[in-house]
């Protein structure tokens, strides 16, 4: 059960993703949470965090597995009792891939995005493939103003450019 070292935070793909992941708050639970296995209330009085923000890091880190739990139960009481651990040793190929589904959505954008005209409403930004609005009379169904032909080159550009460093990014690894 390894936890991230400073270097690791230098990485600025790691970070926005546990800050996206987690917020704030769950970044500090990733950097002090001890090694071993606690319960969630045990590490919201470690880590000196509130214990709902403590649960809701370590269910968010559990989606992705990284933090597992063992749960153990009280006889004489009944309660339950999760004793939590993080497991960080697997950030790179969470991210790695997350990267990846990324990768292939915007790709799939930008197959989409390529392969079809579009048209804008310029009174309300509403947009249509150019079939729909064919089948409309080039009429916004939103406002009845007339729309007109949306150039994306630009979209496609940057679609291409975010995919190809995603990309690269990938095959670093």
């Amino acid at each position: 059960m390894t936890s991230l070292s400073k270097k690791d935070f230098e990485n600025p793909a790691i970070y926005q993703y546990l800050l996206k992941l987690v917020g704030e708050e769950g970044i500090g639970l990733v950097i002090s949470c001890p090694n071993e296995e606690h319960s969630d209330e045990e590490i919201a009085e470690i880590t000196g965090i509130n214990l709902n923000a403590v649960r809701h890091a370590l269910y968010s880190l559990y989606e992705k597995r990284l933090a597992e739990y063992r749960r153990i139960k009280n006889n004489e009481t009944g309660w339950l009792t999760y004793l939590w651990v993080l497991k960080m040793e697997d950030i790179e190929s969470v991210l790695e891939s997350e990267m990846t589904v990324v990768s292939e959505k915007l790709s799939a954008r930008l197959k989409f995005d390529k392969n079809n005209d579009f048209y804008q409403c310029p009174a309300c930004g509403k947009m249509l493939v150019f079939t729909d609005a064919m089948t409309l009379n080039f009429v916004c169904p939103e406002c009845g103003e007339n729309m007109a032909h949306f150039d994306n080159e630009l979209l496609l550009s940057a679609l291409e450019k975010r995919i190809d460093k995603i990309n690269k990014e990938l095959s670093k690894e």
